[in-house]
């Protein structure tokens, strides 16, 4: 569940720190006050994309914290070990936004991409837009909620999937029947590339090792010359060496101890000075023993670097490219080879279609349940909701093969009784539709694992009793999951078990929004301000007592 959120310098917020409970919140407070700010912080703390300038005015950055009780969040934790991410009974999401637009994640006090904090976030919290209705009438988003519902969602994803890729290997086998000679031709020529390449037997590994030998071998001369002219300077010298001139020093400084006793570290540091040259020179001695001019060698590697330089120009690559033109030339082969062996494409087009069929028949079958369940339990709500005698209904047309699988998901809906239901983005009212919709949103977030539901004024278009059932349909779902409702309407706010209130507030110039957690007093005076407006009567707060009291009881 979600236990904290703490917001610095985000919009008109400079300091905010909360605490949540389990169970069913509400927050209210006059629109304008800022209640869309907290939404807004926790869906960027989940990885949504930054879609404006939220940092307060005069500040560099924008700082929005997360922290979740993950002990029995199986997904989640699962989630961080494969990213290899510390996993503990907290998990902290990290968000900072600067003024110039860009931002860091953070997951766990470790650095993150905003793409983690969105996977991850799916594990942690739905939030159900105010305009979540709008959507509902998208044919796409009637099918994805019937999957939820059916926890057939994974299944569909596979569906999905499998669809791909019998597509693609269908499309595979068309252009093959289509170009079959182009092809043939095509793998004639990667056969002789292959061929010759596999002959030159060039490793990357070997092209480093050839260019210093040849750099050796080519100036063999200068760098013998030199190494004994080094050696000479250093200890064999008939005249001079260097050798025979710290010896001097040391013995001249050994003298000298003798008299200062202070001189002893840099006659330690000279006899050091001493072996270590001699053993220079004994090391640079033995090179040169074994050292030679080797024109032989010297005219094989350049043969070598010769043939790999050629091979590299005539297939247009670096020579260091090589070894990865071979890779994917025997790659491309292989796949050529594959369509052009005798119905050997055919049979891996036939047993996609054969996996894909029989997933998406399963699919269907499960939808197929799930639908007249659906469509039962919406329908007893929609009485419960002010729509007696209506009905919902779920069509499963079906149709072409598709990703979605094999058939099309419609909702169907009529208003009243003796009506047939017709498709719900036909005959559905605004007011009708929110209820449609937030009846299918708390029936479907009832079924669902993620522990945390944020519902962001979906009681938008109601009122009146059905306002009342609205708070007690949220208000049970509260019993089996966290759930936070942000709301105009005091019957919903007045069946919450925590209650918040936003107000915003002019500070040294600066307007400044704030939230805060009601006592018992404070919430009736909240509610009777919801029920009636700026001019609050007696008569008005026991109404709110009332209210907050059937709520108790």
């Amino acid at each position: 569940m979600l236990q904290a959120l703490s917001i610095r310098d985000f919009v008109i917020v400079d300091t905010l720190e909360l605490e949540f409970s389990a169970g069913y919140t509400a927050l209210t407070g006059e629109t304008g006050a800022g209640k869309s700010i907290l939404i807004d912080a926790l869906s960027l703390s989940l990885g949504a994309r930054n879609e404006g300038d939220v940092t307060r005015k005069g500040c560099e950055k924008a700082e929005i914290s997360t922290t979740f009780d993950i002990r029995n969040n199986l997904p989640a934790r699962e989630w961080l070990q494969a990213q290899e991410i510390d996993v503990d009974d907290a998990l902290i999401l990290r968000r900072v936004i600067y003024a110039d637009g860009r931002s860091r994640a953070f997951i766990n006090g470790a650095s993150a991409t905003v793409g983690q904090l969105r996977d991850i976030g799916e594990n942690l919290i739905d939030i159900y837009s105010q305009n979540a209705h709008h959507s509902l009438l998208k044919v796409a988003t009637q099918r994805e909620i019937l999957d939820a519902y059916a926890q057939a969602t994974p299944l569909a994803k596979q569906v999905g999937a499998l669809y791909k890729e019998w597509s693609q290997l269908h499309q595979q086998q068309l252009a093959y029947e289509k170009n079959a000679s182009q092809f043939a031709d095509e793998l004639a020529v990667l056969r002789d590339s292959t061929r010759e390449l596999k002959q030159l037997g060039f490793a990357i590994e070997e092209w480093a090792t050839l260019q210093q030998e040849h750099a050796r071998l080519s100036n063999g001369a200068s760098l013998l010359s030199g190494m004994e002219a080094s050696l000479q300077m250093m200890s064999e010298g008939d005249e001079v060496n260097a050798l025979d001139l710290l010896s001097q020093a040391q013995a001249r400084l050994a003298e000298l101890q003798a008299i200062d006793i202070g001189l002893q570290p840099m006659l330690e540091t000279l006899d050091s000075a001493v072996v270590q040259l001699e053993e220079a020179s004994r090391a640079l001695n033995r090179y040169l023993q074994k050292s030679e001019l080797d024109p032989a060698r010297l005219a094989e590697v350049e043969s070598r670097i010769q043939a790999i330089h050629g091979a590299a120009r005539k297939f247009r690559v670096k020579p260091d490219e090589l070894p990865d033109l071979l890779a994917a030339q025997l790659g491309r082969m292989a796949e050529l080879e594959s369509f052009a062996d005798d119905g050997a494409l055919a049979k891996q087009v036939q047993a996609a279609w054969q996996s894909y069929q029989a997933q998406a028949a399963q699919l269907s079958s499960i939808r197929q349940q799930a639908a007249n369940k659906l469509a039962k339990t919406i329908s007893e709500q929609m009485q419960a909701l002010s729509l007696k005698g209506g009905q919902f209904a779920v069509a499963l047309t079906p149709g072409e093969p598709a990703a979605h699988g094999l058939e099309q998901v419609e909702f169907l809906v009529a208003g009243h009784a003796g009506v047939e239901p017709r498709p719900l983005n036909k005959v559905a009212s605004g007011g009708e539709l929110s209820r449609i919709s937030l009846a299918l949103q708390v029936t479907t977030a009832s079924l669902g694992t993620v522990p945390c539901m944020i519902f962001d004024e979906v009681d938008v278009g109601i009122g009146g009793g059905v306002a009342e059932v609205v708070g007690k349909l949220l208000s049970q779902l509260g019993q089996h999951r966290q759930v936070l409702v942000i709301t105009h309407l005091a019957q919903v706010a007045a069946q919450a078990q925590q209650h918040w209130q936003v107000s915003k507030a002019e500070q040294q110039g600066t307007t400044l929004s704030r939230i805060r957690t009601l006592d018992a007093h404070e919430r009736v005076e909240e509610v009777a301000r919801m029920l009636g407006g700026l001019q609050i009567t007696e008569t008005t707060r026991d109404h709110a007592r009332e209210m907050l009291q059937a709520n108790l009881a």
